[in-house]
């Protein structure tokens, strides 16, 4: 296992838009935050569905191992099939 997420890297950031609930701005929102504040009415814009690094991070089975990745991912596609 890595001491560093190496999945974690500041370089490879992505964006997203997510509307506020509220005024329904849109509102940017980066791969490595949960939340921000709406630049217009400062309500909170949450990211609704938050992904396990394990099914974005492209070195996740190297991080986690090729065992722990696979049960990882068996659990997590029992859990969509119910």
């Amino acid at each position: 296992m890595s001491a560093k997420c190496p999945g974690n890297d500041t370089r490879t950031l992505t964006v997203g838009m997510f509307p506020c609930p509220k005024c329904c701005t849109p509102v940017e929102l980066f791969s490595d935050e949960v939340r921000r504040r709406c630049p217009r009415c400062k309500e909170w814009v949450v990211k609704q569905e938050m992904p396990s690094c394990v099914q974005w991070c492209k070195s996740a089975r190297e991080c986690l191992g090729e065992e722990r990745w696979k049960e990882i991912m068996g659990q997590m596609d029992k859990t969509e099939a119910e």
